[in-house]
């Protein structure tokens, strides 16, 4: 078993990517860091570079200016990555749908692994969504 897999049996690094939400979700987001569900106690911790990534946590729905953003970080992701578009807008587009600068949701721009859905998801479904994906890596 190579060094890479050892590690991601104990840990796992996200790097969250806001293409233009209302905030929100990044709230919730980081609600999961709190002491009240604390993700760390899993060895899950929010980092600032995509290159060191594990997962990659999209939220907003994704404008015209951010698509060739979203997909150079995504390009710059260490593979294997587990992409996750959070909340409706990611998910769907939601209000913005019908928004002429829309690019569409995520799963258009880059593959995405998991959904979780609403406005905004609740930090218990994010902290599920990342621990059922765990296995995945």
């Amino acid at each position: 078993m190579n060094l890479k897999l050892k590690a991601l049996k104990k840990s796992l690094w996200l790097f969250h990517f806001n293409s233009g939400s209302c905030n929100n979700c990044d709230i919730e987001i980081l609600d999961c860091l709190t002491p009240k569900f604390d993700l760390e106690r899993f060895g899950i911790k929010l980092i600032g570079s995509i290159r060191h990534a594990d997962v990659m946590v999209v939220t907003g729905f994704v404008s015209r200016q951010t698509a060739p953003r979203l997909k150079r970080l995504y390009q710059q992701a260490p593979k294997p990555v587990i992409v996750i578009a959070c909340g409706s807008c990611a998910c769907s587009g939601a209000i913005f749908a019908p928004s002429y600068n829309m690019a569409g949701p995520v799963d258009k721009i880059i593959p995405v692994d998991a959904y979780i859905p609403g406005c905004p998801p609740k930090p218990q479904a994010i902290i599920a969504a990342v621990v059922k994906l765990w296995k995945k890596l």
